[in-house]
């Protein structure tokens, strides 16, 4: 007899919880409402930087929630109260559109990253590519952390590199999977896997581990985190808060975090006389 909670009534609930923080946050006498900005897990420090930028200039207040692609997904399908979402993984973004969960003509194709082979910063580097061939023989008696791919983008994307690689089925029992690409980062960075598969931009905010090698054919693989604002949820501090992340200033500020911009800067006004 099963005890646990189903995923519906779980994602309902962290959808509640997020209605109380917010109601819990917003001050008192604000002159409009926060943006509740959902974004994937591995745009975490990038996107903080970004809000905390646009409050102190003065242009409105940001919450952010970080999670998976997937937890995200099914706490907006579930009615959260999210205005945008910034997801890892285009089959999410897709989901919630066949729920008519986002606005129509919102979406876009917003951040671009890469794939990388990570070990443990105390690890003395070889200087030589890993044999991508036998990572079996690279990783010794460790094993390899890769976010779930049954639902994290990250580990979908290392799932197909691998299969790639021929590497998949002989790794299958040297394979731990995280709950999100931050969780494999994690456990190389306490030592628990000798090496992991993670976006570059985590692997270039952690002092406690080495990128090793990017993952051939990964760059084939069109990793791309689309944005779009939620269903019934596009107001003007939205707008505002939208115009600012493709703006210069955020774009720099992604960049800084090994980001690639996917979206094309306005052209400049031409000269009259």
């Amino acid at each position: 007899m099963r005890t646990g909670l189903s995923d519906t009534v779980k994602a309902g609930l962290a959808a509640l919880l997020i209605v109380l923080l917010m109601v819990g946050s917003v001050r008192n006498g604000a002159a409009t409402e926060p943006v509740v900005f959902f974004a994937a897990a591995s745009t975490t420090n990038a996107v903080t930087e970004v809000a905390s930028r646009y409050e102190k200039l003065g242009l409105g207040t940001v919450r952010t929630v970080y999670a998976s692609s997937s937890t995200l997904a099914r706490q907006i399908a579930n009615g959260a109260p999210a205005d945008i979402l910034l997801s890892a993984n285009q089959s999410w973004m897709d989901y919630l559109a066949e729920e008519n969960k986002v606005s129509k003509g919102s979406q876009l194709d917003f951040l671009g990253n890469r794939l990388v082979l990570i070990v443990p910063a105390s690890e003395q580097p070889s200087g030589a590519s890993p044999p991508w061939d036998n990572l079996g023989a690279f990783l010794g008696p460790g094993r390899l952390a890769i976010g779930d791919p049954s639902h994290v983008p990250a580990g979908v994307y290392a799932k197909h590199a691998l299969q790639k690689l021929g590497q998949w089925d002989a790794l299958a029992d040297r394979l731990v999977y995280a709950k999100d690409v931050r969780g494999a980062l994690a456990l190389v960075e306490r030592g628990d896997a000798a090496a992991g598969i993670v976006y570059a931009t985590d692997a270039k905010i952690s002092r406690n581990v080495q990128e090793v090698d990017e993952v051939p054919g990964a760059s084939n693989l069109n990793i791309a985190y689309p944005l779009a604002v939620v269903a019934e949820r596009n107001r003007p501090e939205v707008t505002r808060f939208l115009d600012f992340l493709k703006g210069p200033e955020a774009r720099r500020i992604f960049s800084d975090f090994g980001f690639t911009s996917l979206v094309k800067p306005p052209a400049p006004a031409s000269a009259t006389n």
